[in-house]
């Protein structure tokens, strides 16, 4: 029997850590027991789709960087996706960024 090891394991560890997270409070912000990140880590199994949002929303990431996805060929920094990320996830304040940056509705077309 062929054993798989799944990838997706480390980059959870890897952004858990430097989140500042242990293995115990990722699992309670995400509603699955402490087990399952640590089979998740260990690359025993991977997490069902329906649980990747919430990783990511848990580990303040994107999907492509939780998953190693290149979706672009835009080569942006670290600093580049974070603040992507924080626009994303604060709809309140992206009128106010849109006015600083000069843009405009017509824009997202």
């Amino acid at each position: 029997m062929i054993s798989v090891k799944y990838e997706i394991g480390s980059r959870i560890r890897y952004f858990r850590e430097i989140r500042g997270l242990n293995q115990k409070e990722l699992a309670e912000r995400i509603g699955v027991s402490n087990s399952r990140v640590s089979n998740w880590e260990q690359g025993i199994n991977r997490p069902d789709a329906d649980i990747i949002g919430l990783l990511c929303r848990a580990l303040e990431v994107s999907a492509d960087e939780l998953l190693d996805i290149q979706l672009s060929e835009l080569d942006l920094t670290d600093k580049e996706r974070r603040v992507i990320t924080q626009y994303r996830a604060k709809a309140a304040m992206r009128p106010a960024i849109d006015t600083i940056l000069g843009i405009t509705a017509e824009n997202d077309k």
